[in-house]
């Protein structure tokens, strides 16, 4: 009387492997598109986090709070883009530039991984100031306006951009063309 064996035959390995690596083919690049875009998101929404906390804080300290961007968490900088990180801060002496020591610190944020990069146009391309009308202001006392662009390493109509209109409020654009 012979046992019988269980097991795979050659064939079903062979077939089980080939649809395990159509799935794989078909799916990895879609998570890889998944990851990109969240990662877009969620930059997205760090930033409009911190320009909301700032026009809030403006309005109920009843002072000027200002979102410059920041290399090394401890001071403004002018070069580079946002994707660096910023600071939230009081600004108390209207010229928005963190003051360590003299001025309240309300919140930092690192770099941004991730090939994400975040560039502001002329207006809002170093720094973002809100009055406690919860208005945005150049520190010469001209509205602050202006767009905030966020792309990562792909081409075409995927970035996001933050829309920040005379009066502070903020409006998102999405599938914005990217280099």
């Amino acid at each position: 009387m012979m046992t019988r064996k269980s097991g795979f035959t050659l064939i079903e390995l062979v077939v089980t492997v080939a649809l395990a690596a159509i799935v794989l083919t078909v799916g990895v690049p879609a998570f890889g598109t998944f990851i990109k875009n969240n990662r877009l998101i969620t930059s997205t929404n760090a930033l409009v986090g911190a320009l909301n906390l700032a026009r809030s804080e403006a309005i109920k300290r009843n002072v000027r709070v200002s979102v410059c961007k920041s290399s090394d968490g401890a001071a403004c900088t002018g070069t580079g883009n946002w994707e660096q990180g910023w600071l939230v801060f009081v600004d108390s002496d209207n010229d928005a530039t963190y003051d360590n020591g003299t001025e309240t610190l309300l919140r930092v944020q690192d770099n941004i991984k991730g090939n994400v990069t975040m560039a502001g146009n002329a207006n809002v391309s170093t720094y973002v100031s809100y009055v406690s009308s919860g208005r945005s202001q150049l520190i010469d006392g001209a509205f602050q306006a202006g767009t905030i662009k966020i792309c990562d390493d792909r081409t075409g109509n995927v970035g996001r951009q933050i829309v920040i209109s005379n009066t502070g409020r903020m409006h998102l654009d999405s599938q914005i063309s990217c280099p």
